[in-house]
């Protein structure tokens, strides 16, 4: 090699004071490397088993809506729509009146069981003065019998001495059985008047049974004519009311099938959460535990809420086809479990909708170290 490239290769080559420097380098890096494999890995693990040990208070789910009360409100009575009051989406209070039906049918039903029941109060008395009459006549007779007896007797004593013949002893006989035959009649009479007056004399037409039957009939009159004006039963929104229009036909049998006899409303109170949770999470799942509540509607609002109650059964054990897993194949699948959360006051003002979706999570009040040193 030449001088030149000597010179060149030398140049480029360390100093011993940069080997030095670079070998020290090199060494403190190793030292570090060693230092962060071992410490970093048990700091990591430390770190891991803190957050594990301290961890397991909250469950929750993201298969959770939003539920309120809903009803087709209708009637138990036929008639036509006269009028409806009510609008898609109005808001409306207990009570509020929600459509009406037309009511004359309904008033002539209660005006004729009205008449018929001031009937009844007439018959009663009709009843009582008949009943009187009956008794007074019985007693006239019983005088008549009295008296063919008495002549019946002085005839016996005449015919014993032979004074009458004795065609007049049989006419005195065949009186005074004629006599005591209608004496009994009379009492029979009497008898079954006083029956249909349960045996009272003096029955008040309000105890007597005619009078309970038509009182009856004008209570059921005056439910139908009060049931011709439908009302909202708790407070909410109308939901559907487009389909039931004046003049439309409402048939009571047929209310609970079709919505054109009905107004559909969802209730704005006592609104609740339904989360089907996985049986693993709802081992410190008790009723009042608390709830933090998200929905998706909504980003950055929070409800806070409570655990209503978790149901007794599973979804699996309610369905009609429920799962038979006594063949070979079987695999075990974590259950869900439904749990009623009670919706309580939020950070904002935002209006919950029933079908909504939202996220849940529950504060068991429970720590995995606390289990793992007291088993509970």
């Amino acid at each position: 090699m030449s001088a030149v490239s000597r010179e060149s290769v030398s140049s480029f080559a360390p100093s011993p004071g940069l080997r030095g420097a670079l070998s020290g380098f090199w060494a403190d890096k190793a030292r570090v490397r060693r230092v962060l494999m071992i410490w970093g890995v048990a700091l990591i693990a430390a770190v891991t088993a803190f957050f594990y040990l301290t961890g397991g208070r909250y469950v929750g789910s993201d298969d959770s809506y939003i539920h309120a009360r809903k009803l087709m409100v209708s009637t138990d009575v036929s008639g036509l729509v006269d009028s409806v009051n009510v609008h898609e989406g109005e808001q409306v209070k207990a009570g509020q009146v929600l459509f009406r039906l037309q009511t004359l049918p309904f008033q002539i039903a209660l005006d004729n069981a009205k008449a018929a029941l001031a009937q009844t109060v007439l018959d009663v008395n009709s009843a009582k003065a008949t009943y009187r009459s009956a008794v007074a006549q019985a007693n006239a007779q019983a005088a008549q019998v009295t008296l063919a007896q008495e002549t019946y007797g002085r005839y016996q004593a005449l015919r014993r001495e032979n004074a009458i013949a004795l065609n007049l002893l049989d006419q005195a006989q065949s009186t005074l059985r004629g006599a005591q035959a209608t004496y009994v009649s009379l009492q029979q009479n009497a008898q079954t008047q006083l029956a249909m007056l349960n045996g009272n004399p003096n029955l008040p037409p309000q105890q007597s049974p005619a009078y309970l039957k038509a009182k009856a009939a004008v209570d059921e009159a005056q439910r139908q004519l009060d049931h011709a004006v439908v009302r909202a039963p708790f407070d909410g929104t109308v939901g559907e009311v487009d389909s039931l229009q004046p003049g439309t036909l409402v048939i009571s049998a047929m209310s609970a099938f079709t919505t054109t006899s009905a107004v559909g409303l969802i209730g704005t109170k006592d609104m609740w959460i339904s989360a089907d949770m996985k049986e693993t999470d709802l081992t410190y799942v008790r009723n009042g535990s608390p709830v933090s509540i998200a929905v998706d509607t909504y980003p950055g609002c929070k409800w806070n809420g409570a655990v209503q109650a978790v149901s007794a059964g599973s979804d699996s054990s309610f369905s009609a086809l429920p799962a038979e897993n006594g063949s070979g194949n079987w695999v075990k699948v974590v259950q869900r479990i439904p749990v009623r959360i009670a919706i309580g006051h939020s950070d904002c003002d935002a209006p919950l909708r029933a079908g909504m979706s939202a996220v849940i999570s529950i504060d068991t009040g429970h720590r995995r170290w606390y289990r793992m040193l007291f088993g509970n």
